[in-house]
């Protein structure tokens, strides 16, 4: 990996392709910082010890801290992935759609101008959320984090400071799409969980010291923290690229003096296909009834909000069971939505191949199917216990009445995120580099 940016950075074109990434995230961190107008610069020391514990401490992650400084970036790049996940599941709900986007470019530009309109009516109704939800005190405290009494126009220039903040985020992930390293999106998402993980630095040094005092127990607690991640890394990365290869053997044919086919090649299928797009619908759907509950400003030492905290809560069992089926059956309906066997299938026997030992037609969509299911499932499985881990050391820990690893219980699913952005970084900077070094017969 090191090698392929030493590499990058010689060639001009795509050194200023990185430099120009560096820029758009820099200025995504900047944004973050900046504080909205009528609310109280001292939101974040109160709202911090709110949102631990709680779904809306993953939501601060993904958007950099932002969301616990109530700056004008909170929203992050949530409202921009649920529109984009939304747009693609109405592409196969829709003919239309799914015209547009088999229509190149110009079918492409319909359904971003589409998704940018979706991103802005999402931005809008969380925005309101959020301001009731800063006007709530996050139901917790016994003030309003919005300087005064929040009015029509109070609440009006921060809703639309919050879509503003959306908006940017948005444009500035095109811009990387246009100008830049790999997907825009994914670039400041994985600044975003940088960031925040430099916390994760600060919850160690507090385990190995609480209260200034050595602990032995932290310090072990703290190595088997370091080492259970450096596992996971490796175990990502390896199953990341682990793919299984379908023997495929092309039939030889003549056309006109030349001889074509006759070789034999693979079909990979990808262990993880879905990769972490099961995560973020999981994380989407189970965050729904806390969420509600937490904008909303509810007593939780009452009623459904009390039940709500005590049973599905991310430290409960019920959360972490559902979690895990969610992913599960999410990896299952993103590969459904997103490889078609029966095309798959056609594309070989218009080409003259087969699979050894598999008849043409309907046996080999089924055995394609076969394999895909199988594979999903492994690769499900994968991303749910990466995910579910710490949740359950969570769940388990706290029968003890101890905290250890509670800012850990999103760490599984960040660090997924983490190392899939760079290993698709790193392999577009190395198809870039085989495009620009790559001879043709005129050299």
């Amino acid at each position: 990996m090191f090698q392929t940016l030493k590499n990058a950075w010689k060639v001009v074109d795509i050194k200023n392709k990185l430099l120009f990434t560096l820029l758009i995230v820099v200025l995504y961190r900047l944004g973050a910082n900046i504080p909205v107008p009528y609310v109280d610069a001292g939101v974040f020391n109160e709202m911090s010890s709110v949102l631990s514990g709680t779904i809306l401490q993953y939501l601060n992650i993904m958007s950099g801290d932002a969301l616990s400084k109530a700056t004008l970036f909170a929203l992050g790049v949530s409202p921009y992935i649920t529109s984009s996940i939304v747009i693609q599941l109405l592409t196969v709900a829709f003919p239309k759609l799914q015209e547009w986007s088999k229509d190149g470019e110009d079918g492409k530009k319909k359904i971003n101008f589409l998704t940018r309109i979706v991103t802005v009516a999402l931005a809008l109704v969380t925005s309101i959320g959020y301001v009731y939800f800063l006007e709530a005190g996050g139901g917790m405290t016994g003030s309003s984090w919005i300087i005064g009494d929040l009015t029509f126009f109070k609440g009006a220039v921060i809703v639309a400071c919050y879509c503003a903040g959306a908006s940017i985020v948005m444009w500035l992930g095109e811009k990387i799409n246009d100008k830049g390293i790999g997907n825009g999106i994914s670039m400041i998402l994985f600044a975003n969980i940088i960031t925040s993980a430099f916390s994760t630095f600060f919850n160690l040094e507090a385990t190995i010291l609480p209260g200034g005092k050595f602990s032995w127990i932290g310090l072990v607690i703290a190595i088997v923290i370091v080492l259970v991640l450096l596992g996971f890394i490796l175990l990502i990365v390896a199953v990341t690229d682990a793919e299984r290869r379908i023997p495929v053997q092309y039939a030889k044919k003549v056309v006109g003096r030349k001889m074509y086919g006759g070789q034999s090649t693979n079909l990979p299928i990808k262990v993880n296909m879905s990769g972490v797009m099961p995560i973020i619908f999981a994380n989407s759907i189970v965050a729904i009834p806390s969420t509600i509950i937490t904008f909303a400003g509810a007593d939780i030492t009452k009623g459904f909000a009390k039940f709500m905290n005590d049973w599905f809560n991310y430290d409960t069992i019920p959360y972490v069971v559902v979690f895990f089926a969610l992913l599960i059956a999410f990896a299952y309906f993103y590969v459904a939505i997103s490889f078609n066997p029966i095309e798959v299938a056609n594309n070989i026997k218009q080409n003259g191949g087969s699979i050894l030992g598999i008849r043409p037609g309907r046996p080999t969509v089924d055995y394609i199917t076969k394999i895909l299911y199988r594979i999903t499932l492994v690769g499900a499985l994968f991303v749910a216990i990466i995910s579910v881990l710490p949740m359950l050391a969570v769940v388990v820990e706290s029968f003890f009445g101890t905290t250890y690893f509670a800012a850990f219980a999103f760490g599984g699913s960040s660090l997924m995120i983490v190392v899939g952005v760079v290993l698709e970084t790193v392999r577009d900077l190395e198809a870039q580099l085989t495009l620009r070094n790559y001879k043709g017969f005129l050299d």
